[in-house]
């Protein structure tokens, strides 16, 4: 009975301390814990500083995309381009199946704003052939170009009637 009294007492005597909302009492905790606890703490801020960094490359890709796009579209340059080999008195340069591909796949990728790695790696093609292909140095299989429209968000059959207009449009 009088152990119970005393430990009452010591109980009832004790001040109760104020903790702030979302502090961690640091005397209450082992030295291993402190470690842990500051460790946590700077992970923290380095996330938040990576996503910080993220956030505003993010948003310097969208000024220059915007910028870009303020600019003059790839087909009305093609146009503008064979009227002046044109007027100089030049033949207009052919522009071969695989070109025309090529350049058709280059304007359905950065007008979506991705890169080439993204569309390759959703496409199951190697960034290099890719690349190969845009430059209108390899020729793609129709399953491959298949894939490649589907992952920029087309079918084939617009892939191909975009291809069609491009040849159009240089011929006349």
């Amino acid at each position: 009975m009088e152990m119970m009294t005393r430990i009452e007492e010591t109980a009832t005597t004790k001040p109760a301390t104020m903790v702030k909302p979302g502090t961690a009492r640091m005397r209450e905790l082992t030295p291993a814990q402190r470690r842990a606890v500051m460790f946590a703490q700077q992970q923290m801020i380095q996330a938040r500083a990576a996503r910080k960094a993220k956030d505003e490359a993010e948003q310097a890709r969208r000024r220059m995309w915007q910028e870009a796009d303020g600019d003059e579209s790839p087909v009305r340059a093609e146009r503008a381009s064979s009227a002046v080999r044109e007027q100089q008195g030049r033949e207009p340069v052919e522009l071969t199946l695989r070109e025309a591909i090529g350049r058709v796949l280059r304007d359905l990728r950065t007008r979506d704003h991705k890169t080439l790695r993204e569309v390759s790696e959703k496409a199951g093609v190697s960034l290099g052939y890719l690349s190969e292909v845009e430059r209108g140095q390899k020729e793609a299989s129709s399953e491959l170009l298949s894939s490649i429209a589907e992952a920029l968000g087309v079918s084939t059959a617009q892939l191909l009637r975009m291809v069609a207009d491009r040849l159009d449009m240089v011929e006349n």
